[in-house]
């Protein structure tokens, strides 16, 4: 099945599986892929699933969508494209990359195919929520778990159980937590660098490894990284 692999700097925050015969991208709320970041038009382009081809065409969008460096208006996507919408890039799989490359394929979730911004995870009383549904579960041994110190959610625990868990409020700071191979590190997507700090100090565009007992501050939620025995 056609899946989109959406990045930024480097970190995937979201896999997509493309299920629908027109799929919109754009920065409104009412689109399937929101992203929500003003380098992206309100209605940005839409994807069209035909007969197992997909093709993307650009809605005169403010600047523009690029495949593979090169400004379209409507092209047929390969196995491989990689789209420019604004700062995110999105990598097109012919199939679902469990399918392509050995890693487990994404679930399918319910509703809108991919927000960027979601408020359906921690809460939106709190005004911090997890952004990333539907990506593959960790295959590693180690599990992780981020316990609420600040805000409503105090005391609560979230389990870390995908590869990447991206946290954060769009328009406000977005961070991801990502298990690799030699354990899990922080990175800094998206708002003011001094939003995301690590045991009070601010992490800075580069990822940095998380140690059990680590202090995270994000957009002024505190939390705590706690490596499960």
């Amino acid at each position: 099945m056609p899946t989109l692999v959406i990045s930024i700097d480097g970190a995937v925050i979201k896999e997509i599986r493309l299920t629908k015969e027109h799929t919109t991208l754009g920065r409104r709320p009412y689109n399937d892929i929101v992203i929500d970041n003003l380098s992206v038009s309100g209605e940005h382009a839409v994807l069209t699933l035909g007969n197992g081809n997909v093709t993307i065409e650009d809605l005169r969008s403010t600047n523009g969508t690029h495949v593979n460096g090169q400004t379209v208006e409507r092209c047929a996507l390969k196995h491989g494209d990689l789209l420019d919408i604004g700062r995110y890039k999105i990598r097109f799989l012919k199939q679902a990359a469990g399918k392509t490359s050995g890693r487990p394929a994404m679930a399918e979730t319910d509703g809108p195919a991919g927000e960027l911004g979601s408020h359906s995870g921690f809460g939106e009383a709190s005004g911090f929520s997890s952004t990333l549904q539907g990506a593959p579960s960790l295959p590693a041994q180690r599990r992780a778990t981020i316990r609420m110190l600040t805000g409503s959610l105090a005391g609560q625990e979230i389990a870390l159980f995908k590869v990447v868990t991206t946290l954060g409020n769009p328009g406000l700071a977005i961070a991801s937590i990502t298990q690799k191979p030699h354990g899990f590190v922080l990175t800094h997507i998206e708002g003011e660098t001094s939003a995301l700090q690590l045991n009070g100090q601010t992490v800075g565009p580069l990822p940095v490894p998380l140690l059990h007992g680590d202090t995270v501050e994000l957009a002024g939620t505190q939390m705590q990284f706690v490596l499960d025995e």
